[in-house]
């Protein structure tokens, strides 16, 4: 069982269409986290953490927040540290690894663990549609 005080800091940016859908994206440095989550802010999400994302168990739910020194602040590489409107804290539904990329057209679910809970894990498109596909994974999920 998930002990309910549970807490972690991933290396990973995370971005949120409302407090019950957000996204945590990881890798490594130079993988593209920041570059994706600004292209999501983009289309109309909003920023809850970038390159430290705090994940805590809530119940049965993880919430992400940034960590108080960068909250509401994202990194463009080649503009400088940017200012953003943050959303203090959002549910994680969706993990992406900037590390793998995805070979499938069809790829079948995955996921990840973090803190004892199934999240659903996706793998970087090199495509101009992915943050896009993003978006739309947030406001309406995906078909099993």
């Amino acid at each position: 069982m998930p002990d309910p005080a549970a807490h972690t800091i991933l290396h990973g940016s995370c971005v949120a269409l409302d407090r019950d859908r957000a996204i945590v994206i990881t890798g490594a440095s130079g993988s593209g986290k920041s570059a994706l989550a600004l292209q999501l802010i983009a289309l109309g999400a909003r920023l809850v953490a970038d390159d430290k994302t705090c994940v805590t168990l809530r119940g049965s739910a993880l919430v992400a927040s940034a960590p108080d020194t960068i909250a509401g602040l994202i990194e463009a590489r080649g503009v400088g540290i940017l200012r953003a409107d943050p959303m203090p804290e959002a549910r994680l539904v969706l993990a992406v690894d900037m590390d793998r990329e995805e070979t499938d057209r069809m790829p079948h679910p995955r996921e990840i663990h973090l803190l004892g809970c199934p999240v659903p894990l996706l793998f970087r498109v090199q495509a101009p549609h992915f943050a896009p596909a993003l978006m739309q994974y947030l406001r309406k999920g995906r078909h099993a």
